[in-house]
């Protein structure tokens, strides 16, 4: 369950935002994504012995599992100046354990696109979408369909990210 948990999680926190927004400058600096589903509502459940070997696991795949509280994970991240004129949103991930960008498509502050994972622990499609409100705030939803450990799931989640400061104090370049 464990493994699990974290796979699908992993799917659905990572592709909470898209590649670029056609029509909205992003503010460069500290964002935080909060990512919401029923799934993580079972992550008070994990032990912190599990939670250990499950952050282990992540760092495997190139990622850190983020807080998980109240059935919500945070994270923050950080956007350069130069990723912020690209217009590349925090969350957005590409070709990271072992899932990818098929398409992207883009409608004033609207985003759309779809994402493919095949890997030992997940096998399946997905989608993001949503929108920007302004240069501070995005919202949207990621859904994904597959099979995680040979488990077929079809799950939803719910994302905000907003920005929190123009320092970035201590936290990590988003990849």
């Amino acid at each position: 369950m464990n493994r699990y948990l974290f796979a699908i999680n992993l799917a659905l926190v990572s592709f909470t935002a898209p590649v670029n927004a056609a029509d909205v400058s992003i503010k460069p600096g500290l964002w935080e994504v909060t990512t919401t589903s029923d799934l993580l509502n079972f992550a008070s459940q994990i032990s912190t012995d599990q939670m250990d070997g499950l952050n282990a696991l992540a760092k495997e795949y190139g990622f850190d599992v983020p807080e998980i509280k109240n059935g919500a994970a945070k994270s923050s991240t950080c956007i350069t100046p130069e990723m912020a004129k690209q217009k590349i949103l925090p969350g957005a991930v590409q070709n990271q354990a072992g899932c990818t960008v098929k398409k992207v498509t883009q409608n004033g502050n609207y985003y759309h696109m779809a994402f493919t994972c095949v890997n030992p622990e997940l096998n399946g499609n997905g989608t993001a979408e949503g929108s920007f409100t302004n240069a501070e705030t995005f919202t949207g939803v990621t859904n994904f369909s597959g099979a995680i450990q040979n488990v077929t799931v079809n799950e939803q989640a719910n994302v905000n990210g907003k920005w929190l400061a123009s320092s970035c104090a201590n936290a990590e370049p988003a990849k």
